[in-house]
């Protein structure tokens, strides 16, 4: 009942989210690329109601407009700019407030992006840190009459990044990337009703030390971004053939609250899209680190993954829709990691409706990733609290998941799909999480 539900939902929201193209002046005649594809031109517009499902989240409501310009169609199905306003909340407490701009086209060999947003959550995951390390300890999840709130935190994000990319020494694919961001976290135990007397995982490592006095209701982070990338995909959004790096080094700096979180921190991602059957059937897999040069990383920000240009409206992990589909979100945190995703693609249906181009698409896959530099491992070995485990004493290992996604695709740049993935190891989630929202995660 609940996998027709949620189709159901998909549907509806490609239903929902159809384009409606600028009126002109003039009827004009239709024109085809020579896959059969209407060339779209000039503005399209999308507005369409947010109906999704994370289950992490719950499911979410909302409205969302896709403003997408391309211009004469010559470089159809890349769009010359696009923007982006979501109004969104789901119904464990989270909610979103975003814009954002993605103009590969808008001035001449320039990129540029700008993301707007501000999450706030009630109820927000947290497992401890390094892995498997953490224990998965909770004296609440044996209370059958008791809802257990020790693994959750409050917490609120206003997020801004503004990125620029330009081409390197005329070196084809090759560009340079520069960036500011800007991070304002809040973060406090969960105060929902029901929760009430409960101590939480949060308060413990409080506590214990774990997390210091001066971060524990979050702060202010600034960051500069430099970095190179090559891009040699056909499209961004659902590329058939292609490479996709990006070599990012973060300078961070808490110069607004001056508690000496400043840090040096390198991120590496590896995308290839590998075609095995003209642009049907694809391989696709991403291979991706992040490592700590130098400096100190408060608690609020070890999630982050720093990368100047935006899949998915979270950049969070590792677990979770963006990482590791069915491992308990952000269940996997460290000062670094390693990340893989696997994925097929199928492109088993391509037809016309309502004069937009639409596909649909089967992408079973594989996630796995793990901490390869722990955070404040010390501090959780020796953590003393009386009755209460902290450490688990096992050893970090690498952490997996697998599972099937449906995706429905308009005009190569809206995707709207399913994902429903489930943890290997019992450690990371004993339950297939489903997510339905935007996009492929890479």
């Amino acid at each position: 009942m609940k996998k027709t539900l949620l189709l159901m939902l998909a549907l509806l929201l490609a239903a929902g989210g159809f384009a409606q193209d600028k009126p002109k002046k003039a009827k004009k005649e239709k024109t085809y690329n020579e896959k059969g594809e209407i060339i779209k031109t000039g503005w399209n517009i999308g507005p369409l109601p947010v109906v999704g499902f994370d289950s992490d989240l719950g499911f979410q409501y909302g409205a969302c407009v896709d403003f997408f310009n391309f211009g004469d169609g010559t470089r159809y199905p890349r769009y010359n700019y696009k923007f982006n306003v979501e109004v969104s909340r789901y119904t464990k407490g989270s909610g979103v407030f975003r814009f954002y701009a993605d103009m590969p086209y808008l001035i001449k060999d320039t990129k540029l992006f700008f993301d707007l947003t501000y999450n706030y959550s009630k109820k927000f995951e947290f497992f401890g840190f390094n892995g498997f390390e953490a224990s998965v300890f909770d004296p609440y999840a044996e209370l059958v009459e008791t809802k257990s709130g020790y693994h959750f935190i409050k917490r609120n994000t206003l997020r801004f990044v503004g990125s620029m990319q330009r081409p390197l020494f005329f070196v084809p694919n090759l560009n340079w990337v520069a960036g500011l961001a800007y991070y304002n976290v809040a973060t406090d135990r969960i105060n929902l009703e029901g929760y009430e007397g409960q101590v939480t995982l949060y308060e413990n490592y409080v506590s214990a030390g774990i997390i210091k006095e001066n971060e524990k209701n979050g702060g202010n982070i600034a960051q500069l971004r430099l970095g190179l990338n090559y891009d040699s995909r056909d499209h961004n959004s659902d590329p058939s053939k292609g490479i996709y790096a990006e070599y990012t080094l973060t300078g961070s700096s808490d110069f607004i609250d001056g508690n000496g979180y400043n840090s040096l921190i390198q991120t590496f991602m590896w995308r290839h899209y590998v075609p095995l059957y003209k642009d049907k059937l694809t391989f696709a897999y991403r291979l991706g680190v992040q490592h700590k040069i130098a400096g100190n990383v408060p608690w609020y920000m070890i999630n982050n993954i720093n990368t100047p240009f935006f899949q998915k409206m979270y950049t969070e992990g590792l677990g979770g829709v963006v990482t590791m589909r069915g491992v308990n979100r952000n269940g996997v945190l460290g000062d670094g990691f390693v990340l893989g995703n696997a994925e097929l693609r199928w492109h088993f249906l391509d037809f016309k409706f309502i004069n937009q181009n639409w596909q649909l698409a089967l992408s079973p896959f594989f996630d796995a990733g793990m901490i390869i530099q722990p955070f404040r491992e010390k501090e959780l070995k020796e953590a003393d609290i009386e009755n209460v485990e902290l450490y688990s004493g096992d050893k970090e290992g690498i952490h997996t998941s697998a599972g099937l996604g449906f995706k429905i695709i308009m005009n190569r740049n809206m995707i709207l799909g399913v994902d429903a993935g489930r943890a290997l190891d019992p450690r990371d989630g004993e339950k297939v999480k489903i997510f339905v929202g935007f996009n492929y995660i890479f």
